[in-house]
């Protein structure tokens, strides 16, 4: 499971930002790696400089072998509770997904 993550001019994206989601990422999705070949994590600041609530957006783009991307998107004050939204979003498309393939 490769992971990608960027960022936009209003986010620095440095080392420690990048090894933590990505660990994140590996625990929270580690159920279905074996399934998933790619993760696009991409963080934004929509106001830049000024404050507004719920301004941090993250966007996750999971790959999943033999089928379509899973795009999921959360809005939220921090940088870290977008992800965490976002992950959220994303185990609970995922969960459903596989569960739906099983049934058939």
């Amino acid at each position: 499971m490769k992971i990608q993550i960027n960022t936009d001019k209003n986010i620095d994206g440095h080392a420690r930002l990048e090894n933590y989601f990505s660990e994140e990422l590996e625990k929270g999705l580690a159920r279905f790696e074996d399934k998933i070949t790619r993760i696009e994590v991409h963080f934004g600041d929509e106001n830049g400089d000024k404050f507004s609530l719920n301004d941090k957006k993250c966007v996750l783009e999971v790959r999943i072998a033999n089928l379509q991307p899973l795009t999921v998107t959360e809005h939220a004050d921090t940088l870290e509770k977008a992800f965490n939204g976002a992950l959220a979003k994303a185990k609970k498309s995922l969960t459903t997904t596989f569960e739906k393939m099983k049934a058939h």
